[in-house]
């Protein structure tokens, strides 16, 4: 068997391209070889920061969960996979014994093992190991890319399901990266009828709209939160029944809740700061839901089926590519804002 390539983290920007051990796998496991592997906002943060929400980053790391490859070997136990299937990577491996697992709400699993975190490699490398029962079979009309953006899509229709959406909502969706663009389409193809996004980016907000955003508010830095709660307003021709918060801006938290129609829903998917000021009160005297939508919930299937079915054109979204040994530069470029979903190709 080849050399394992990983792309490790040691710190603030400091990301080296080394050698690991292949991993050895155990009876309820398979062994991976990777082929792509998307870059998000997550891995941006990590990168500069070492830190991306609860996250923190103490030790080197192998970056990457947006993975996708092909099987080499199986554990005894593995009777869904075999050597050749062609996989999408979920990138949890949940301890399935938790209060939160046994309810079904494996997502907030209080031991998630997820990708690239603490104590969990990540899967940008030659070769990754992962639980059978959250690798899925990509189907034969989807290419490895699109099952590499898979899990970005699989967060938007969690996200979606938590928000509500369903035939006429009107929604807004605040930042138009990755995660943001899929909950518009996400939110079309679930029916909503008017679908607003906003960014700081205007290529993304072109983007956008040709994937499917009904409207577009390019966001001035200088405007006030009210100067944009009323931009939208007049835009989309009334308030929203749900707001997404999909950027991780304080400001972006702040218009939502302001924003939103009375009754309607707030949903927070993007990371943001730890403590933020918020109008609370008058949120809660509008009886303003606000929740969150954490990583994804039993949405892989429905991606792969949106994506085979062509619901959702994952295609589009893919705008840079680049191999393994110019990892850093492809994060670099992600971190400027201006490539919309950034792939690195493992086996080149």
């Amino acid at each position: 068997m080849a050399e394992n390539i990983a792309v490790v983290l040691h710190g603030p920007y400091d990301l080296k391209v080394e050698e690991y051990p292949i991993p050895i796998i155990n009876d309820d496991e398979v062994l991976i070889k990777v082929s792509c592997v998307g870059i998000c906002g997550s891995d941006i943060r990590i990168y500069t920061t070492a830190r991306c929400g609860m996250e923190s980053i103490t030790e080197p790391l192998i970056m990457g969960h947006e993975g996708a490859g092909v099987i080499v070997k199986v554990g005894a136990n593995v009777t869904n996979l075999r050597p050749g299937d062609r996989i999408a990577i979920e990138p949890t491996q949940p301890c399935r014994s938790c209060e939160f697992c046994r309810s079904g709400r494996y997502n907030i699993c209080e031991e998630p093992r997820y990708c690239s975190t603490h104590g969990s490699p990540g899967n940008l490398c030659t070769y990754y190991k992962h639980v059978a029962d959250f690798c899925h079979k990509i189907p034969d009309n989807v290419s490895m890319e699109e099952g590499a953006a898979v899990q970005p899509l699989a967060i938007a229709i969690h996200a979606c399901n938590r928000a509500g959406i369903k035939l006429g909502t009107n929604v807004v969706i605040l930042g138009a990266g990755p995660i943001g663009v899929l909950c518009a389409m996400t939110a079309k193809a679930m029916g909503a009828d008017k679908v607003l996004i906003t960014d700081l980016v205007e290529s993304r907000l072109k983007t956008a709209h040709k994937l499917g955003a009904d409207y577009t508010l390019l966001v001035n830095e200088k405007y006030s939160d009210q100067q944009q709660v009323e931009k939208i307003v007049e835009i989309l021709g009334t308030t929203p029944n749900v707001t997404i918060e999909a950027c991780g801006s304080t400001s972006a938290q702040r218009v939502a809740m302001m924003v939103t129609r009375t009754g309607g829903t707030v949903l927070i998917v993007g990371i943001g700061e730890e403590t933020a000021e918020l109008p609370l009160s008058n949120a809660m005297l509008r009886e303003v839901n606000i929740i969150g939508a954490f990583h994804l919930l039993n949405s892989y299937p429905a991606a792969l089926s949106a994506v085979s079915n062509r619901k959702i054109d994952l295609k589009s979204l893919i705008t840079h590519h680049f191999p393994i040994h110019k990892a850093k530069d492809a994060i670099e470029l992600a971190k400027t804002g201006k490539a919309m979903k950034v792939i690195i190709h493992v086996d080149q």
